[in-house]
C-alpha cells in the first residue's frame, strides 16, 4: 500500500517523488512510491531491513537509479542529464553509515577540498567556512588531525560538517548512527537536532525513535518497498493505524531503541 502523493501545490515543495519503482534484478525494492517533502520539513523514515528506506533516499540524489516513475528535486526532474544531476547533488548533502572521509587528509582538508574542487570556492574562504562548521559540530580543535585519530562519533560529526560546507538545501542521513558504539550516538544526534532547529530540510533513515519523537515533523514507516504509514510523531507512536506499524514499534521499542 504505497502512499498517495500529498496534496501539495505550494512553491516550497523541494522533493517530489511520483510512482517510483526500483528493482535489483528480480527484487522489487520500491513499489509505486509517491511522496513530497516541503522546505524545512524533517522526516524520519523507519522500517525493517530490506524495506526500501535507504534505497528511497538514495534515489533522491541518484546514488541509486530508479527504473520507473519520476524524482523531482528543487524543481528539476532527475534523468540522464549529467550537468543537471551534478547541480542537484551540490544542493543535496548526504551522510552515510560509514563516514567516507579521506583517511590521508586532515579533518580541515576533508572539509575544504569539496568546496574548492566542486564549487570553485577560494581556499581562504573554504577554510573560513570549514572552521566555522567544525566549530558548530564541536570539532574545531581537531582540525589538523587525521580521521584515524578520532572516534567514530567524532568522524561522523566531521562528515556532517563536510556535507554542510557545500551549503546544501537538503540533508539526507542514511542510518548515521548504526555503525557507532552506543556512547557515541548521542553526540551525533545532538548535532542533527541542532540542524533541525536551524530549519534544515532533512530526511533521515534511522531506528532512533527518541530522535524521531523530538525532531520529526513526520515519521514514515516502510515495509516490502512500500510506504505503509506516515503521520506526525504523536499519532505515529501512540495511535498507528496499521497493525504492521504497531508490530514494528512493539519490536523496536522493546529493544530499547529510544535514544535522544
Amino acid at each position: 500500500m504505497s502512499a498517495l502523493p500529498q496534496q501539495d501545490t505550494a512553491p516550497d515543495c523541494v522533493v517530489r517523488i511520483e510512482h517510483l519503482d526500483k528493482w535489483y534484478g528480480d527484487f522489487h525494492a520500491l513499489k509505486d512510491v509517491s511522496q513530497t517533502v516541503a522546505a524545512g520539513e524533517r522526516i524520519v523514515i523507519c522500517g525493517p531491513s530490506g524495506s526500501g528506506k535507504s534505497t528511497l533516499i538514495r534515489c533522491i540524489n541518484q546514488l541509486e537509479r530508479h527504473q520507473r516513475g519520476t524524482v523531482e528535486v528543487l524543481g528539476e526532474i532527475l534523468d540522464d542529464n549529467v550537468k543537471r544531476l551534478e547541480r542537484i547533488r551540490r544542493s543535496v548533502g548526504m551522510c552515510f553509515q560509514h563516514f567516507n572521509l579521506f583517511p590521508h587528509l586532515t579533518v580541515l582538508k576533508n572539509c575544504t577540498l569539496p568546496q574548492t574542487a566542486n564549487l570553485g570556492v577560494p581556499q581562504e574562504e573554504a577554510i573560513e567556512r570549514a572552521l566555522a562548521l567544525l566549530d558548530k559540530v564541536q570539532m574545531r580543535e581537531h582540525a589538523n588531525k587525521y580521521p584515524g585519530q578520532l572516534s567514530g562519533g567524532q568522524q561522523q560529526r566531521i562528515a556532517i560538517a563536510r556535507a554542510l560546507c557545500m551549503q546544501p538545501r537538503i540533508m539526507l542521513f542514511d542510518e548515521p548512527t548504526s555503525a557507532l558504539d552506543p556512547e557515541m550516538i548521542s553526540e551525533v544526534l545532538d548535532v542533527m537536532v541542532d540542524l533541525a532547529r536551524d530549519g534544515m530540510t532533512m530526511l533521515c533513515v534511522t531506528h532512533e525513535m527518541g530522535f524521531a519523537r523530538k525532531v520529526a515533523d513526520r515519521v514514515i514507516f516502510m515495509d516490502h518497498g512500500e510506504i505503509v504509514e506516515q503521520a506526525p510523531p504523536e499519532r505515529f507512536f501512540h495511535a498507528p493505524s496499521s497493525p504492521r506499524t504497531q508490530q514494528f514499534l512493539n519490536q523496536i521499542l522493546d529493544h530499547g531503541v529510544t535514544r535522544a
